[in-house]
């Protein structure tokens, strides 16, 4: 038997440019089809696939393939990846002040996406440094 550290089982799942996106993506919608996702998110078609079959293979999405035609295929988390949300956002959240405190410029759209109210509370003075105001839900 070949022991596994949990770190890096766990990176192993999330690993990957767009992972983290997909599966809020996913948190944030309910649910998402492929080519609705890939004209939303700046992603090629190739590496969305690949990163849907990681996710899937993890257990952290399943795919639901509807018998119709044309064919329609609808990803959702898993309960196992909607227990992996908070732990995002603590991620998204950190990243977003280290960002802050570095001056590393931080993507528009990450605020667009994080309207909810658990992001306001915890970032608003960042979100209003960059242009976007949580009370709004407008950015300027």
């Amino acid at each position: 038997m070949e022991y596994v550290n949990p770190y890096l089982y766990g990176m192993r799942c999330i690993s990957g440019k767009w992972k983290t996106t997909i599966l809020h993506h996913i948190y944030t919608y309910g649910r998402i089809r492929f080519n609705e996702t890939k004209k939303t998110l700046p992603i090629s078609e190739k590496v969305l696939s690949q990163q849907l079959k990681e996710l899937e293979r993890d257990g952290l999405v399943r795919r639901i393939q509807y018998q119709v035609m044309p064919l329609k295929v609808e990803y959702v988390l898993t309960p196992i990846g909607e227990e992996l949300i908070p732990a995002l956002d603590i991620i998204y959240i950190w990243s977003v002040r280290r960002m802050h405190e570095r001056g590393v410029p931080i993507d528009p759209d990450a605020f667009v996406v994080h309207m909810d109210q658990r992001y306001a509370n915890e970032l608003k003075d960042i979100m209003i440094e960059n242009g976007f105001d949580p009370d709004t839900q407008e950015s300027e």
